[in-house]
């Protein structure tokens, strides 16, 4: 379970403001990149959500929506997104540090105070004006990515759940836009839509 371990170790006074950055989305084959960045304030979060919070890819979509919303009431968020379009343009590694960036700059704009640290999850930081370090599977060591990768997972999967009333037959409701045997089948029988990622490969094929 991830805990405040990496924030305390960086030296800091407890005062600090130490966020957590994390993505979802780099795989699916229509919908953005997006990203969260979160603030924890680590003297207002209760026991009981500490010992919620994990990997958002271990936790149930219903509790994960459950818990996304407890940590929205304790902490301070910014949220990024970079398009379909975005990801074709520039790939999709390029749209990813995009959609950080944005998520990082939304935070800002919240908070009197700019970041003192700014944890990553994954191997690569995108250009930034702060201190910053990018840590390999993060979202299971800092508890900070942590609660950034289930507010970025929930806010993504509403996103897809509500354009899917706009292209109900691909199922993103359920899978997000991942490549499905059931979106796949939608791709070969509808063809493909403009939230489709052009780029990627069983998209290509079809153009």
């Amino acid at each position: 379970m991830p805990d405040f371990s990496l924030e305390e170790n960086l030296g800091l006074p407890t005062s600090a403001v130490i966020v957590g950055v994390d993505e979802v989305g780099r795989g699916p084959l229509a919908g953005p990149v997006t990203a969260a960045a979160v603030f924890v304030d680590r003297q207002k979060i209760t026991l009981d959500l500490l010992t919620k919070i994990d990997d958002s890819k271990k936790i149930p979509q219903k509790k994960r929506e459950t818990i996304s919303k407890q940590i929205e009431s304790i902490a301070i968020i910014g949220i990024g997104w970079a398009s379909s379009g975005e990801i074709d343009h520039l790939n999709i590694l390029e749209a990813t540090m995009l959609a950080m960036q944005r998520a990082i700059l939304s935070l800002r704009k919240q908070i009197i105070l700019d970041p003192d640290y700014i944890l990553i999850d994954g191997n690569k930081v995108p250009i930034l004006e702060f201190p910053s370090k990018a840590i390999v599977r993060g979202d299971e060591k800092s508890l900070s990515i942590a609660a950034a990768s289930i507010v970025a997972k929930s806010k993504r999967d509403a996103f897809m759940t509500s354009i899917s009333k706009l292209y109900p037959l691909y199922g993103w409701e359920k899978n997000a836009g991942y490549g499905t045997r059931e979106h796949l089948a939608a791709i070969e029988r509808e063809g493909i839509t403009a939230h489709h990622r052009r780029s990627f490969k069983p998209i290509a094929k079809y153009l």
